[in-house]
């Protein structure tokens, strides 16, 4: 469709899931208490690798970078949500809503990078285990998270840069709760194909590269695990990649179903569902699954908290 007569679009309307009015506010609180324990379970992680010697090792400075992006990745998401179910605006600037596009699809990205970043880590621990204090240290560990972070920022650019200059005529309604690519798309006035086209290269190039990297890395693992002749060997071994492996399995299983299909395929109102996966209960569960999961977390956790009891 042309430009025609119709008038630009300035703003969009973010539709997310419809509530009831008697709800709303239940449905506020849940929100918030996702939010609030997302964040402080990931400073929780990232304060106790901090203050524990112990471990300043590759493996828990992956993770906090980790839970680093992931708060930032909630943070992009959930305030906009909360504010609308507070104020009964739910309005986006088409400028926000491209920015809110670029910073959740690029610490996305980054996560992507970073958990192919871990895989490899782990590979080099269980697979190589005499070589990895030399080839993983401080400086390579350092370069491998910059790549990730810089990799994952840099990568929705391009498809930023394409929505920013498409022409939006109405209807305004985003039939998500964010500004995800295909519904901002679907209300494009003008050819979107080129657009689509980026972003789907961009999906498979990141996501696929991403989950075919980690799967190359766990299958030479198993195969090490699988030659260890002791059954609690076995299980030791393998247990230091199991709270990774649960991550990567829950997140790799949204976002591939999400993203790496054809845009013209997509049902928004059954995406809605999936996306509260990777979106809000993954990053929600992830500090879980490395903590409780993590016996060397949870002991230095409790000696964090029993030194911070003390000078109480």
């Amino acid at each position: 469709m042309g430009r025609g007569n119709n008038s630009a679009v300035t703003e969009f309307i973010l539709v997310g899931f419809t509530v009831i009015p008697q709800l709303q506010t239940a449905f506020f609180i849940l929100l918030l208490s996702i939010y609030i324990f997302t964040v402080t379970a990931n400073v929780i992680i990232i304060s106790t690798v901090r203050a524990e010697p112990h471990l300043h090792k590759p493996m828990y400075f992956f993770i906090c970078n980790f839970s680093l992006m992931e708060m930032w990745y909630t943070t992009a998401l959930i305030p906009k949500m909360m504010a609308g179910l507070v104020t009964g605006n739910k309005a986006i600037s088409v400028q926000d809503c491209i920015a809110q596009f670029y910073f959740i699809f690029g610490f996305g990205a980054a996560v992507n990078f970073l958990l192919a970043v871990m895989s490899y880590d782990r590979y080099l621990a269980i697979c190589h285990p005499l070589h990895y204090t030399t080839v993983m240290t401080s400086r390579v560990s350092g370069y491998l998270v910059l790549f990730a972070w810089t990799a994952g920022l840099f990568a929705p650019v391009m498809p930023a840069v394409w929505i920013s200059t498409l022409y939006f005529c109405g209807p305004q309604d985003i039939d998500h709760f964010f500004c995800d690519f295909a519904p901002v798309l679907n209300l494009s006035c003008t050819d979107t194909s080129l657009v689509e086209v980026t972003f789907f290269m961009f999906s498979w190039t990141i996501i696929l590269g991403c989950f075919l990297f980690t799967m190359v890395s766990y299958a030479h693992i198993i195969s090490t695990v699988l030659r260890i002749k002791s059954p609690f060997g076995r299980q030791k071994t393998f247990s230091t990649c199991t709270s990774h492996l649960a991550v990567v399995s829950i997140y790799y299983g949204s976002a591939i179903f999400m993203y790496v299909r054809p845009t013209s395929r997509t049902t928004f109102s059954w995406d809605k569902v999936v996306s509260i996966f990777y979106s809000m209960v993954t990053p929600l569960f992830n500090p879980i699954i490395y903590s409780l999961r993590n016996q060397e977390v949870k002991k230095a956790l409790r000696k964090v908290i029993t030194q911070h009891c003390g000078q109480i």
